[in-house]
């Protein structure tokens, strides 16, 4: 049996529903796909000359494609496979293995003793709110004791917008006038969250990148702030990127990288577009791995991000 029939039957078998979730999420991707791969019905070289297109209309990044198919048209002739529908097993195998040759860590880094600090970066309009809530929601779920900082202090609303999401899931949001300092904030929330023995404080943070200068000097005072008070914090710094804007997410992503010392990426909007492959392109490129993945608009649609689930989701029901 080959590498996607066994990611077939163990999320058929297991009944697993996050591997439906993300078949459903990744379908504007997956169409993509299908509509131009699934007519060919011999492998030859107009074959992969298309598949190497769609992958860059995916998003998964111009030197990683060229790599890929380079490694496919070996695979595919030291195996001698012939039908389109085979090569499925060969491509979904390396796009695994090329999400995996990153190493890191894919799971957040909880301590054991709180709080654990969970620091967001991000533009403005990615969805980096509505992620914390989110993300608050499944802490919570799990019975752990969450505190949200409304570090956001110069968006109109955000703070409003963090209070909403903090009443919805059940946590208590620290916060200050709008317009207030920013890391002045996050200490108050760093005092409250010890005071009240919090496992989970997320911190929210501005996203003005067309003052960048000034927002990366803003975030490098917050993390000062985090690692005065809780030495070895913040244990997360997430970048929520919209993966609608396909490699404008990429560029954010490496300006970001530097100045906040991205640990790991919430990729949201997932379901919204054709372009799913900029996971394995911020992956390959940046060697940041994305640790969870918006696949719809519920409360419960953040889900960890699974390599195999994702390829899962990326070729269910092409070529058949």
């Amino acid at each position: 049996m080959g590498f996607f029939e066994q990611l077939k039957e163990k999320f058929t078998q297991q009944k697993d529903a996050v591997a439906e979730k993300f078949k459903e999420g990744l379908a504007k991707t997956r169409q993509n796909f299908a509509g131009k791969v699934a007519k060919y019905r011999k492998v030859d070289e107009e074959f992969f000359e298309e598949l190497e297109e769609v992958l860059i209309q995916a998003d998964v990044g111009f030197d990683t494609v060229l790599e890929l198919v380079d490694e496919l048209k070996m695979e595919v002739k030291r195996r001698n496979i012939k039908d389109p529908a085979d090569v499925k097993d060969v491509i979904t195998e390396k796009l695994v293995d090329i999400y995996n040759a990153g190493g890191g860590q894919n799971g957040l880094n909880i301590q054991e003793k709180g709080p654990t600090v969970i620091l967001f970066v991000g533009v403005n309009g990615v969805g980096k709110t509505t992620t914390i809530g989110k993300l608050a929601h499944r802490f919570i779920r799990d019975g752990k004791k969450v505190l949200l900082a409304a570090g956001d202090t110069f968006r109109a609303g955000a703070i409003e917008q963090l209070e909403v999401w903090g009443r919805r899931v059940g946590a208590e949001v620290i916060k200050q006038k709008e317009g207030s300092d920013p890391a002045a904030v996050v200490y108050d929330a760093l005092q409250a969250a010890r005071s009240r023995n919090a496992d989970i404080l997320l911190c929210d943070t501005a996203g003005r990148l067309q003052n960048k200068a000034n927002l990366m000097k803003e975030l490098e005072k917050v993390k000062r702030v985090i690692e005065r008070q809780v030495p070895g914090a913040p244990h997360e710094v997430l970048l929520v990127l919209d993966a609608t804007t396909g490699q404008n997410a990429l560029v954010q992503a490496k300006q970001f990288k530097e100045a906040a010392g991205v640990t790991g990426i919430v990729l949201t909007k997932l379901d919204g577009t054709a372009k799913g492959g900029i996971v394995l392109s911020i992956r390959k490129e940046l060697n940041i791995p994305v640790k969870f993945v918006g696949l719809g608009e519920k409360m419960d649609d953040l889900e960890v991000f699974d390599p195999e689930k994702f390829v899962y989701g990326l070729f269910e029901g092409l070529t058949e």
